[in-house]
């Protein structure tokens, strides 16, 4: 499983055509759905109106120099390494499945189309990112899922109620975890393979066709707001907020640890 690219076996009984064809049209999805959901939403005129308001409001001028030094760090802090997160277990947990998804994604869009037949042998760092990136995305989603929510943690609710604002995380999970099962099941020749293949490939299809209605957006959304906020700063305009004090007060119980999201 951690060696064989499960879409060239698969091959045997699928035209990688047809593979392929699904893949196109789950990234096609990933695209109409959130630029629908920009446009639903009205994220991007929001975005572009705080824009000028702060520019307004600015007391500082930011020069280009300025503006593409506050795109790296943006890219280098909250993009790469989740460094907005003050609860230490949700940056980790969130890091394992960004990075986790990211792998295996790249992994499959590699073996799909450049190595989908057993005449083309799949080097073997792709069965393995694969592997390895599905295993950190389930690592970091089911931390995240039954011992870091904050509903869960914070509020007591169980673990297991559902609303619509789970769909993305929920989806995520069941995809990568039916994905791993059904590689498995094809490497040792079980007889439900085929099931667990439908079961995979419909939990994907909800994971890519529910953007309008789930949180995948976000991740385009969020460094986008990082990066305003940064900009803000650096202008002075603080979003009509003021400057921080010298010394702010600290809150807390200093007897439990805080659980800040």
């Amino acid at each position: 499983m951690f060696t064989s690219n499960p879409f060239a076996e698969l091959s045997a009984s699928v035209s990688p055509a047809i593979m392929q064809t699904y893949v196109a049209v789950m990234i096609f999805l990933v695209v109409g759905g959130t630029l629908f959901d920009v446009a639903h939403k009205k994220s991007a005129k929001y975005f572009f109106n705080a824009w000028r308001k702060a520019e307004k409001k600015g007391t500082q001028p930011v020069g280009i120099v300025k503006m593409v030094s506050l795109a790296i760090q943006t890219g280098a802090v909250e993009v790469l390494t989740s460094a907005e997160f003050c609860n230490e277990r949700r940056r980790i947990a969130h890091l394992l499945t960004m990075y986790g998804f990211v792998a295996y994604l790249i992994a499959t869009l590699v073996m799909v189309f450049f190595f989908s037949t057993p005449a083309t042998p799949t080097p073997a760092i792709w069965p393995l990112l694969w592997t390895l990136g599905a295993l950190a995305v389930c690592g970091g989603g089911y931390w995240f899922w039954f011992f870091i929510r904050v509903d869960v943690v914070a509020e007591g609710n169980s673990p297991f109620r559902i609303v619509r604002a789970d769909l993305f995380i929920l989806s995520l999970l069941a995809s990568v975890t039916l994905g791993l099962i059904w590689a498995f099941v094809q490497a040792v020749g079980g007889a439900p393979a085929n099931i667990f293949l439908g079961l995979y490939l419909l939990a994907s299809t909800v994971l890519f066709g529910s953007i309008p209605w789930s949180k995948f957006s976000h991740m385009f959304f969020k460094p986008a707001a990082a990066f305003q906020k940064r900009v803000e700063n650096a202008n002075g305009s603080r979003s009509n907020l003021p400057a921080p004090a010298d010394k702010p007060k600290i809150f807390g119980d200093p007897r439990q640890d805080p659980r800040h999201y």
